[in-house]
């Protein structure tokens, strides 16, 4: 940002790795977390692999419950893996403390030190290090300018806006000039317009000072909007790993296309296979052709699970053109949204689809509610889906 100096985090080189690439910011082998309860052994985190690049923005998604912020936690060393390892730059950190794992931690809360000014807050960490005194005012100063604060230093945490609050928690935990920063839902106590404010703030701030991020989110536009790389994980697994455009376009599962952003699901009986596309009946009259069918081991005769995105998919009052899947329906209900308008179809075979169209200068409803509609897409809209990875997160303990 002009006029903004970036802050020095410097760091030690991270090496190689014998193959010649470099080393891994952070990675996760066959990591597992389990909890022991009076009904049994809770699975909370079961044999997750990852590898988190160097300077990269990284996003856990999933529900509530998935294991997200376990891992996290696991990650920052405030839990212990029941088993596999943890490696930082290439050095397994399993039961190394907090405190010298070189990686900080943001919270939810911020967990700010109320008597303090925003000053002493940032500067906290690096005067319990014994810090020069001049280092420390030129290091707490450079952060305050990169998140945007400067001329706030002596106010307290009260006297700020919780947008300003969680700057002054970046700004303490980046101070120390970690490898890593950890952030567990930071933006969740957030009103919407500024959480999505932040969300630019947080990648920029990320761009500028280049080291590792890993985000903790349960929203999928949070993660869409700043990730390299996202997880979506279920029940303590992860469901799919990729670029935010990758997992949005190519869900694997059913689980991760109801999960991100809005998806019609459907299921049908292969009929055949066309080489790798499968024929698919809905039980209408209409065909279905879902490309790709194999790479999720469908075969004549299975039943199938499927998405398309509503934004694929064209309402017509009469039948589209041959090459195109196609469905009949009725139309249900209809939403304006401003930018869009979302149509809710009901079609021959019972299903509850929907669809987003994009609203024009000129722009006027195409169909009306009760009216009887065609739908169709392209072929290659139409994303076969394998079964959910997730295992159950229970296991009863031996008598």
């Amino acid at each position: 940002m002009d006029g903004v100096k970036t802050p020095e985090l410097t760091r030690t080189d991270p090496g190689t790795a014998p193959d010649g690439q470099p080393v891994p910011a952070i990675e996760l082998v066959g990591i597992a977390k389990r909890f022991h309860s009076r009904r049994g052994v809770v699975a909370a985190v079961e044999q997750v692999d990852l590898t988190i690049g160097e300077g990269e923005f990284f996003s856990l998604l999933g529900p509530s419950g998935c294991g997200k912020t376990t891992t996290l936690r696991m990650i920052g060393g405030f839990e212990e893996p029941t088993e596999g390892q943890i490696l930082l730059y290439g050095k397994d950190v399993v039961g190394v403390p907090p405190n010298h794992r070189d990686v900080n931690m943001v919270f939810q809360s911020y967990a700010l030190f109320p008597h303090m000014s925003v000053f002493d807050n940032v500067a906290f960490g690096l005067r319990r290090k014994s810090v020069d005194g001049t280092e420390v005012k030129r290091r707490v100063d450079d952060m305050l300018d990169l998140v945007q604060l400067e001329g706030k230093s002596d106010r307290r945490p009260r006297e700020l806006s919780g947008g300003q609050q969680q700057r002054v928690a970046l700004a303490r935990a980046l101070v120390n000039r970690p490898r890593a920063l950890l952030l567990d839902e930071p933006l969740a106590a957030l009103d919407l317009k500024l959480r999505q404010a932040m969300q630019i703030e947080l990648k920029r701030i990320q761009r500028e000072v280049g080291i590792t991020f890993i985000f903790v989110t349960h929203d999928q536009n949070e993660a869409l909007t700043m990730s390299d790389r996202l997880v979506v994980m279920n029940a303590g697994r992860i469901e799919q790993l990729g670029a935010p455009r990758e997992v949005y376009e190519r869900p694997r599962t059913r689980f991760v296309a109801g999960f991100i952003g809005t998806s019609n699901l459907l299921t049908g009986t292969v009929a055949s296979m066309d080489g790798s596309t499968a024929v698919i009946d809905t039980g209408a009259d209409e065909e279905l052709t879902a490309p790709e069918a194999a790479s999720v081991g469908a075969e004549a005769g299975q039943t199938l699970d499927m998405t398309v995105r509503p934004e694929k998919i064209l309402i017509t009052p009469d039948r589209p053109a041959a090459g195109r899947c196609a469905i009949r329906g009725r139309v249900s209900e209809i939403v304006y949204l401003g930018t869009s308008t979302q149509y809710a179809v009901k079609t021959t075979d019972g299903s509850d689809l929907l669809v987003f169209l994009q609203n024009a200068s000129d722009s006027r409803d195409i169909a009306e509610r009760g009216q009887d509609v065609w739908l169709s897409w392209r072929p290659e809209h139409t994303l076969p889906l394998a079964p959910s990875t997730a295992a159950p997160a229970t296991e009863e303990e031996d008598a």
